[in-house]
């Protein structure tokens, strides 16, 4: 089978990977020049080793891009820090870890040990997890996350130090607006499996270095390659006039529904169109830093307190020269999600404003960390549309389309988890499996 993947992120990767080990030949068009789409590996003249155009997470939950890892000959112990869930504010006011027990007990511990939560609000914290367990992890589809938390009696105090910064980082959408369900998934797979789920797997490279550059030199890469006109049919598809057996159209939906528009009209597939324009998107911003000495933080990855009247809008900081082993350099990156209006904002001022916020937070740890040295290099990477608007009610694309030649792939098709890495590894494995009666 001659097979067309169209987009070069993470699900078309995936679905490359799966097609060419069910015995297709594999042709992937990227109108970039770098593997991994919203989670690539980018360089900086003032920066030595490559930058990510933003910092992501995984979790130990996340089975099949581990697996996938593994597939490719990319060794996720060697390329991932594995660490036990640990939370812990830079300005030491909040700490939460997890024991190495077997699960539920690791996390009961946690929270029940947790510096910075009243004893009310934890003993609230462990109601929550029941309540969500008794739902069967799976609440009224039209409730929001700050809905859910008001239902299980959570406090203020502790909505804003503990479920609003992890809402934002699993799901990049405000509280008030982000699916409940979406965010119980989220936290059944990872706080509710085997300990080994809730461990925080933290890259120690580049992201496309992580696995994409190994997935990418398996089959034939097409970089600045911009696909314009797409004609599925069931005999075949024809992409920018040339002729594949089948294709995967793994790219934001928007690029869908523009490709997609007339053959999914004349098919009198109109509902696929609309679920495809419905989308709303959301940013996230990494700032990153280059330091002019070494500058160790106590845990690689630390929490940040917001104040968004004084341009305090980071929510995690992330030490890279920790991460890549690195003892001569110091090297950070602030990471803002649902970071709204940011890129309206002066550019400058947001960048002193997030050094302000770490410099100032790093001050207050009791531990009397050394003062945060001179920053040397500074680079925003603003991501507009970095994931979906994860909000009830969504409807989301299956991977499957009108045309048995052609299946969509991206963490925005029903993948059951909101726009993560997991559910685009996941997304692009099934795109695959729909095509696979064509492999045979």
């Amino acid at each position: 089978m001659k097979a067309a993947v169209i987009g070069a992120g993470w699900a078309g990767l995936a679905a490359s990977v799966a097609l060419r080990e069910a015995g297709a030949k594999v042709t992937v068009f990227e109108a970039g020049h770098t593997p991994g789409g919203r989670a690539r590996r980018v360089f900086h003249t003032e920066f030595d080793a490559p930058l990510d155009n933003g910092q992501h997470l995984l979790s130990g939950a996340y089975k099949h891009t581990l697996a996938l890892m593994r597939r490719v000959g990319r060794n996720p112990d060697a390329l991932l820090m594995r660490r036990p869930l640990r939370l812990a504010s830079l300005d030491g006011r909040f700490h939460l870890s997890a024991p190495r027990l077997p699960a539920p007990l690791h996390m009961a511990i946690a929270i029940l040990r947790a510096r910075g939560l009243s004893w009310v609000d934890r003993c609230a914290t462990l109601r929550l997890m029941r309540g969500l367990k008794a739902m069967s992890w799976t609440p009224p589809r039209d409730w929001t996350v700050l809905h859910l938390l008001h239902y299980h009696g959570q406090s203020e105090a502790l909505i804003r130090q503990l479920w609003e910064p992890l809402c934002l980082a699993a799901l990049n959408t405000p509280m008030a607006t982000a699916s409940a369900a979406l965010f119980a998934r989220v936290l059944r797979d990872s706080l509710a499996g085997s300990r080994e789920d809730s461990d925080m797997l933290l890259p120690c490279t580049d992201l496309s270095a992580l696995w994409p550059d190994a997935a990418a030199r398996q089959v034939t890469m097409r970089y600045g390659s911009t696909v314009r006109q797409i004609r599925p049919s069931p005999e075949g598809i024809d992409i920018n006039q040339e002729r594949f057996d089948a294709a995967v159209l793994a790219v934001p939906p928007t690029f869908a529904a523009r490709l997609l528009d007339a053959p999914l009209r004349e098919a009198g597939a109109t509902g696929l169109l609309e679920a495809l324009k419905a989308f709303d998107y959301l940013p996230i911003a990494t700032l990153n830093l280059r330091l002019a000495e070494p500058w160790r933080l106590p845990e690689p990855m630390m929490m940040l307190r917001e104040e968004s009247a004084r341009g305090h809008i980071g929510q995690w900081l992330f030490d890279r020269a920790q991460l890549a082993g690195d003892t001569k350099a110091g090297e950070l990156a602030v990471v803002a999600s649902a970071a709204t209006g940011i890129a309206d904002r002066n550019r400058q001022q947001v960048i002193e404003a997030l050094i302000d916020q770490v410099a100032e937070q790093a001050a207050r740890h009791p531990a009397r960390l050394p003062s945060m040295p001179e920053v040397s290099a500074a680079e925003l990477f603003i991501e507009k549309r970095a994931t979906f608007a994860a909000v009830p009610g969504l409807t989301r694309p299956l991977n499957s389309t009108p045309w048995p030649t052609l299946a969509l792939a991206g963490d925005w098709t029903d993948t059951g988890y909101p726009g993560v890495l997991e559910g685009a590894v996941r997304s692009g494995l099934q795109a695959a499996r729909v095509l696979a009666p064509l492999a045979g």
